[in-house]
């Protein structure tokens, strides 16, 4: 396969702004499965604390693809909650709207089908995963590892008084409950396609277990579609590591694991 580390100018974002991209190597793949035409695409998000580098350096990313036809774009929001903030950097835009077109000129046998394209995420990248796949009608499927899937006001406005001036940056006016309402998985769930297939996992020990369990339970109450699976596992890469894979073989791709030694 090959790794490509694009520097692009965002004209969304006003700077110049990074994304990294794994593509598929024909000589590494199966006779049959190899299609230049209309290749599949998965947007891997990171956590906070993360960037574009999070998935190469804290995965064996590139073993786990080795033989499997599919493209993945590793982009970053910085701390920004792919969202559209309230300072004034628009991330959510920049890359539902923008980084597909920038991509395609790049890579133009990527596909552009919906059925196609895929995204998922860790933590506050999984919270942007759901986020990107509610609010467009780019994503067939979308997962999300120990994801933030119950962001809600009462939970911002407790934070500390440090960090309310960062979480007002994001969303805007903590105390505008209107507001911070458009951000919320639940109210891009009652206006959503429904055809969308969604994957969560969270472990038993994680911080955000609890927040999952009422985060999804109230997101099926709106009718979305979520394979919701549990196992023992903390707030770490070692459990995403695992959940990658799991993931890459719940996909409508064909995925073909590679024999690790015993």
């Amino acid at each position: 396969m090959a790794f490509f580390k694009i520097e692009y100018n965002s004209k969304v974002l006003g700077m110049e702004w990074q994304v990294n991209v794994i593509y598929p190597d024909a000589f590494e793949l199966a006779a049959d499965e190899v299609d230049d035409q209309d290749i599949p695409v998965l947007y891997l998000l990171h956590g906070m604390g993360g960037n574009e580098n999070s998935w190469q350096k804290r995965t064996a990313i590139e073993r786990l693809l080795r033989h499997t036809n599919l493209i993945v774009v590793m982009p970053s929001t910085d701390l920004g909650w792919y969202s559209d903030t309230a300072y004034g950097l628009p991330y959510f835009t920049a890359l539902a709207e923008e980084l597909p077109q920038v991509l395609h000129r790049f890579f133009p046998n990527m596909s552009q089908k919906r059925e196609k394209t895929f995204i998922a995420g860790v933590s506050m990248g999984g919270y942007g995963a759901y986020k990107m796949a509610l609010a467009t009608d780019k994503f067939s499927h979308a997962g999300a590892f120990s994801g933030a899937l119950n962001l809600n006001a009462s939970d911002l406005i407790d934070k500390s008084p440090e960090q309310r001036p960062y979480w007002q940056g994001i969303f805007g006016d903590l105390d505008n409950s209107k507001a911070l309402e458009e951000h919320y998985l639940t109210t891009l769930a009652q206006k959503s396609d429904k055809r969308i297939k969604f994957y969560a996992w969270c472990g038993y020990e994680d911080f955000l277990y609890q927040a999952n369990e009422v985060g999804i339970t109230e997101l099926r109450k709106y009718g979305l579609d979520i394979d919701y699976r549990n196992d023992h596992g903390t707030h770490d890469w070692y459990y995403w590591e695992k959940q990658l894979e799991a993931f890459l073989e719940w996909l409508p791709v064909k995925y073909v694991k590679e024999e690790r030694l015993s």
